[in-house]
């Protein structure tokens, strides 16, 4: 028997005021364990999709399960107790706060006091957070900024955790440094909804994809398919 998807969303619309629609009829689904990217052009309703889930935003028609929980209508704070943490577009780190500081906003709703062991893991996985503990977030650079966000959203111990645009506007190098925690922090346990506009490094790092256009899944298939896929190509690898 096959394992119940771990997020299963299932007909999604989503409408800013009465003219944005913004998101059209999207289903998809994200296995325990998985790494799954949702690759589109600027506009296609990807960060909509991830605000939709997380309870940002509410949905006008559809239904979102988690962990088989139905989660449509319900308040972010009440989602992410359950265990699905979503780091936004654009960091959104606390920038008068420290390093350290944002690091406890994650674990916010945790009821143990000693979270040594929590930030250990996060200094590991991003040492320059551990030399910066002290620094107010602001002045950290866009790289170190993006793994604070990551940190905050680990602190949570979360089940699913949901990535929006985590390379954008990174040094190269810093991508590298980003899509290699990635996949360790899907080994240690934690499955992964990608949202990227890098399709390349996106596919590269998932399982499986899905294709977003103009608030419509177009495509959706393992990731090494999605790589070969004429169109996939073509529009989003720059490649013939």
């Amino acid at each position: 028997m096959t394992e119940p998807a771990l997020l299963d969303i299932q007909g999604l619309h989503t409408v800013y005021g009465k003219k944005i629609h913004a998101l059209k009829g999207v289903s998809a689904q994200v296995r325990s364990g998985e790494i799954v990217c949702i690759i589109g052009n600027n506009g296609a309703g990807k960060t909509t999709l991830l605000k939709t889930v997380s309870g940002v935003l509410q949905p006008d028609k559809g239904a979102v399960r988690f962990a088989g929980e139905a989660i449509t209508g319900q308040p972010t704070h009440r989602i992410a107790r359950m265990g699905l943490a979503h780091v936004p577009e654009g960091r959104h780190v606390f920038p008068r706060l420290s390093v350290a500081e944002n690091l406890e906003m994650g674990a916010y709703f945790r009821t143990e006091r000693d979270l040594s062991k929590d930030y250990d893991h996060v200094f590991e996985l991003f040492p320059v957070l551990g030399r910066r503990k002290a620094q107010l977030a602001g002045t950290l650079s866009g790289g170190e900024q993006q793994m604070l966000a990551m940190g905050r959203a680990l602190m949570a111990r979360p089940r699913l955790l949901m990535l929006d645009e985590p390379s954008m506007g990174l040094a190269p190098v810093v991508v590298d440094t980003i899509f290699d925690i990635i996949r360790r922090i899907n080994k240690e346990g934690v499955t992964v909804l990608l949202v990227e506009q890098n399709a390349k490094r996106a596919l590269q790092a998932s399982s499986r994809g899905y294709v977003l256009e103009t608030g419509e899944i177009v495509l959706e298939d393992k990731a090494e398919t999605l790589c070969s896929d004429a169109k996939v190509r073509k529009a989003y690898l720059g490649l013939q």
